[in-house]
């Protein structure tokens, strides 16, 4: 089982790969490929049908963690603190708790330095989030382009590091900005739609599978289109059907 101190060790010497997943199947497919499995707050997006992340809840990310956590034997389960389960120190120790009991290794949080080092000094892992941060942010845009958004990120990420945690997720900044942030802390960087000179790379696997189409941000790349492969079998199940080629003798008892 990789730990959060080995995802640390890996920091400029091993590229860490970190998806997304959201139940057993999922996972045990993914399992021992990824690094880094995180059980993200999308999930309100790509599985629950939501606008948005705010509407997720602890009881869906617990849910998805006990799910996740059975098929997780190699990889290390991050879990997502949602949109207000941790505004204060006692409600982050309390949730994270929740989702260390859940089967989670770890858990990811936004910004927050001041919680992170809380959690940390408690003997629990943090991933940090810092640039497009969903829980919080409404402008969906690149984050960090002028010099002092950039430099005010700079010093996200480093409060972050002396926080304790273990790594960090830079969303949607510029990559030269991610670069200088990676060079300055001492732990690793995992991008999305940060560029290629972070320590690690994470995507939204329902966005690399073709299974959400709502929208496709610039930095997703589509390594497969299962959710048109799903269609067209959803299509052939339902014609075999009502013309009664299915089942035929071959799937019935006698």
């Amino acid at each position: 089982m990789i730990t959060a101190a080995q995802i640390r060790s890996m920091k400029s010497k091993k590229k860490i790969v970190m998806l997304t997943a959201y139940d057993f199947p999922t996972a045990r497919l993914m399992d021992g490929i990824v690094d880094i499995m995180l059980i993200g707050d999308s999930l309100g997006m790509v599985v629950l049908g939501y606008e948005n992340t705010t509407k997720v809840t602890m009881q869906d990310i617990i849910r998805a963690a006990e799910s996740v956590s059975r098929a997780a034997k190699s990889s290390l389960v991050v879990g997502d603190l949602p949109i207000g389960a941790y505004e204060n120190k006692k409600s982050a120790f309390k949730n994270a708790n929740f989702l260390l009991n859940a089967g989670a290794h770890a858990v990811k949080i936004e910004r927050k330095p001041e919680i992170a080092k809380f959690l940390a000094g408690r003997g629990i892992e943090v991933m940090g989030h810092i640039g497009l941060t969903p829980q919080t942010i409404t402008n969906f845009k690149l984050q960090g382009k002028d010099d002092e958004s950039a430099r005010l990120l700079l010093e996200e990420a480093k409060a972050m590091d002396a926080a304790g945690c273990f790594s960090i997720v830079l969303e949607c900044i510029p990559s030269e900005l991610a670069k200088k942030i990676t060079k300055s802390i001492s732990i690793p960087t995992i991008g999305i739609g940060a560029g290629a000179h972070c320590d690690g790379q994470v995507l939204v696997t329902h966005d690399i599978l073709g299974l959400f189409d709502a929208f496709k941000p610039k930095f997703v790349k589509r390594y497969a289109d299962i959710g048109n492969e799903m269609k067209k079998a959803f299509e052939l199940y339902a014609k075999e059907v009502r013309e009664v080629k299915f089942p035929s003798d071959e799937y019935s008892f006698h």
